[in-house]
């Protein structure tokens, strides 16, 4: 089984073991060209990826070389093919790490929506453990800046709904300490902020939860000059009310109570 990999270091896998790439360039080429989802690439567009946008004079020959070496660890159909003035690869059999995320993200969301809690759960934990570390490590600067907001954005939507699922199914105590470290993390995303004071409230530890609600007040304002969003007023209003089922915001739309 050939398998290609973004979702951390980029890299080509060949019946469980990794295949010895060239430097950073050729694993540029790689990415950019699964990226495409099949599309061509123009020599221009991977000589601006590849060189920073300032690509030498021999830049067609090298993408070229590139290119070959490639497409000799290909088989079960896999192949990169000259298509014009640009390059496109065909994966034929070959697994792609970032189209089984957006599949396992799509299923746990349809789960979701159909009440299946601790099935949506399982399978959007299934697609977060696809990473193994940040997206495109190995590639140039240029398609990571090109790329890596994308995929990530679509990684904290599926962490967020996973949480949110696992808050369903009343698992609050377990999440304050994953909670805890995205905030710290992301201390101005006011989704997880929100999710960390309801798995608080939910474990009797109300103090706690107003402080994070006050600390993140104080800090987007600070930083930002503006008051809490929808979200972050909601589970605020929440505590007040002594709610322990506040609507939630993530993809699943969840607003029911823990079931047990």
């Amino acid at each position: 089984m050939l398998e290609f990999r973004v979702l951390g270091p980029v890299g080509l896998w060949s019946d469980g073991v990794e295949v010895p790439l060239g430097g950073c360039k050729q694993r540029t080429t790689l990415a950019a060209l699964l990226l495409a989802d099949g599309a061509v690439v123009s020599d221009s567009d991977l000589g601006g990826v590849l060189w920073e946008r300032r690509p030498p004079a021999t830049y067609q020959a090298q993408i070229y070389t590139y290119a070959s070496r490639l497409r000799r660890h290909f088989r079960a159909g896999a192949t990169i093919t000259r298509r014009g003035r640009g390059y496109r690869i065909e994966r034929g059999d070959a697994r792609f790490d970032l189209d089984e995320f957006h599949r396992l993200a799509e299923e746990g969301q349809s789960l979701l929506r159909s009440g299946r809690t601790g099935d949506a759960a399982a399978r959007l934990r299934a697609a977060l453990d696809l990473w193994s570390g940040p997206t495109l490590t190995g590639v140039t600067d240029a398609l990571v800046d090109n790329e890596r907001s994308r995929i990530e954005m679509a990684r904290m939507e599926v962490l967020e709904s996973r949480i949110d699922a696992d808050l369903h199914l009343g698992r609050h105590r377990q999440l304050i300490i994953e909670l805890t470290q995205l905030v710290e993390a992301h201390p101005l995303r006011e989704t997880f902020r929100a999710k960390l004071m309801i798995a608080l409230h939910r474990s009797d530890r109300q103090a706690e939860a107003f402080e994070t609600f006050h600390a993140g007040c104080a800090l987007l304002r600070e930083q930002l000059g503006v008051d809490p969003g929808p979200t972050l007023h909601s589970a605020h209003q929440a505590l007040l009310a002594g709610d322990h089922a506040p609507a939630l915001s993530g993809r699943g739309d969840l607003v029911a109570g823990p079931t047990g």
